[in-house]
């Protein structure tokens, strides 16, 4: 559309409050609100943003919907961006890259560390460093002996696993524990949880001194550093995070803008305690055809400029979260934040919904503030490989990575794996991994196994989002074959390949060679090594579960022929080797050597 054809539909539009929808065929660009939609929209025949500009070029038309109030358009245009996720606006995507310690909801709880809790499990968390929640989840296991297995193991045993007897499970599934004494574990689990570090401190203190006391120093060293976890895992600021004496629910907000992405820090606060920590993650507005980089503008600032090129601040990000975020969740009592949103709409709206609206400058509620604030910054710039990785590669911040591998054995058991990493790290539960047709063929291995996780995704049929990123492991033949399977499916996901013999990462536009040290060729590399370990583990399984001649053999039984196997990859290179590269296989003495060679 040109400025023209903006105000010849101008012309058509009411003077009432709504919503209105800048469109190009089935494609929504822009979603935006106004008290005046006759008035707000006039200003987009003459914008002053090169992106406001190439957003109105390629629209076809602009669509609206009245509303009797400004709240509803607020509302109505949170949840259109939601839907509809618009290119041109500031989009909410939660941030789910952080681990949580979860008490499942089931008579006998398991203990994990996730990033998905299951519905009705307790979770606590996020925590930023994955590591220390790993090291006092082993922690607690080893002082209250929670089980950590699944379901299933849980209700098919007969006798207590290995867990049990390395003192780290109470084994309730075989009975070994009686449910009341396995439920005061879980609660003061909980208590822990929950800030009462004394629970778990106190233990692992007196058996750090046990063990000192009689001289097993190095138990006693891991005591110690252990309990330095423990005491390390709930931080500082005792005063900021609890206070006996504020029986609210308070959400704490802050917002941090890097380039085209935005984040917002949330930490939430019941009774006075600190309970729940999340960040997320704003897309801003797409830029023009310019290239010029502008602030998206932010969703809901009928205050705002439409074509403002400082629209994309923390205050206006604050302004879209909120809108967006609350559209759909329960208000809290009070919303603490770091400045004043720039809608004055969008404080309005929170107000009248009994909401306190507060920008605090001093006392427990600014450390509140200052937490969060830092929080949103965290994991900017140079320290976040993931968005150093889609900078490089010209494309979006590629958050979620998958990786593929094939791995076979001379074109028999060809298996494929599908690992996937969300914010650089690995996400185990979304792996997938798929067996293929038995050929010896790399490159129509790789274009099956893309092709099967790609018609999944386009038919809605894989339960997992789609990616942001495929990474083949593999030269330009496997990147050709990925290609092709995406050009099959329709399936619009940027990919490319990473070649083992010299690390070069392998485009579509050409073959690039990195620096050895760059933090995003190590992420690359850490999802291409594990797609490529996950693949030949399910190989090395399938393998050995393939009957083969050597199951004819007298002398050789199931775990003979696994061995044989491993040691060789393959029937015809055992039928190749000699009487002494048999017999260094255990459990193959020279009778069963010298019947191996007869029979194959």
């Amino acid at each position: 559309m040109d400025a023209d054809a903006v105000r010849e539909r101008v012309a058509d539009l009411p003077t009432e409050p709504g919503v209105y929808q800048f469109r190009a065929g089935e494609t929504t660009l822009y979603v935006g609100k106004a008290v005046d939609l006759r008035g707000r929209v006039r200003s987009y025949a003459d914008p002053r943003s090169g992106r406001i500009r190439g957003m109105v070029a390629r629209a076809d038309r602009i669509e609206f919907a009245v509303t009797d109030t400004e709240t509803q358009a607020l509302l109505l245009e949170a949840n259109l961006i939601k839907r509809l996720q618009p290119r041109f606006n500031v989009r909410l995507k939660d941030d789910k890259s952080y681990p949580l310690i979860a008490l499942t909801d089931h008579p006998v709880p398991r203990i994990e560390v996730t990033r998905d809790p299951e519905e009705g499990a307790v979770a606590y968390g996020p925590f930023t460093d994955k590591g220390r929640v790993e090291t006092v989840v082993k922690a607690i296991r080893d002082e209250y002996r929670l089980r950590g297995c699944s379901d299933h193991k849980y209700a098919n045993r007969d006798r207590p696993c290995l867990d049990y007897e390395m003192g780290i499970c109470s084994a309730p599934c075989t009975g070994e524990v009686d449910p009341e004494r396995y439920a005061e574990d879980v609660a003061a689990v909980h208590r822990f949880l929950e800030g009462e570090t004394g629970v778990l401190a106190d233990p692992l203190r007196r058996r750090m001194e046990a063990a000192a006391g009689g001289a097993e120093f190095e138990r006693a060293a891991n005591l110690r550093d252990r309990l330095e976890a423990v005491e390390a895992f709930h931080g500082e600021g005792g005063e900021a995070v609890s206070d006996r004496s504020d029986d609210r629910t308070v959400d704490v907000l802050a917002a941090a803008v890097e380039g085209d992405v935005a984040r917002v820090a949330r930490l939430h606060s019941e009774r006075g305690q600190l309970v729940d920590r999340s960040r997320h993650r704003l897309d801003a507005a797409a830029m023009g055809d310019d290239d010029e980089v502008v602030g998206g503008e932010a969703s809901g600032a009928d205050s705002a400029d439409p074509a403002d090129p400082d629209a994309n601040t923390p205050a206006a990000v604050l302004s879209a979260f909120l809108t967006q975020y609350y559209a759909e969740r329960e208000f809290p009592d009070a919303v603490l934040l770091a400045e004043r949103p720039s809608d004055p709409d969008v404080v309005d709206w929170l107000e009248a919904e009994g909401v306190a609206v507060r920008v605090p400058g001093a006392g427990r509620e600014a450390k509140l503030v200052e937490l969060a604030l830092k929080n949103a910054r965290k994991r900017g710039g140079r320290d976040d490989p993931v968005g150093a990785l889609g900078e490089r590669l010209g494309i979006d911040r590629p958050a979620r990575i998958e990786g593929f591998d094939v791995s076979h054995a001379q074109g028999t058991a060809v298996v494929g794996a599908d690992v996937c990493f969300v914010d650089g790290s690995a996400e185990t539960a979304d792996y997938r991994r798929k067996k293929l047709t038995d050929r010896n063929d790399d490159y129509a291995n790789m274009r099956e196994l893309v092709r099967w996780r790609a018609e999944r995704a386009v038919e809605g049929r894989d339960d997992r989002p789609d990616a942001d990123l495929l990474l083949i492991d593999g030269g330009e033949g496997q990147l050709g074959a990925a290609r092709d399977a995406l050009a099959e499916t329709g399936w619009d996901v940027p990919v490319v390949a990473l070649a083992k013999a010299e690390e070069l990462v392998v485009t579509p536009s050409g073959t690039r060679r990195w620096d050895d040290d760059a933090p995003e060729l190590h992420l690359l590399q850490r999802v291409r090594d594990e797609a490529h370990r996950f693949a030949v583990s399910y190989h090395q399984t399938v393998r050995d579960e393939v009957k083969t001649v050597l199951d004819d053999v007298p002398g050789v039984g199931p775990e003979t022929r696994r061995r044989l196997l491993r040691r060789f990859g393959s029937v015809e290179s055992v039928r190749d080797a000699s009487s002494e590269d048999l017999t260094d296989v255990d459990g193959i003495g020279e009778a069963t050597a010298e019947t191996l060679r007869e029979r194959l």
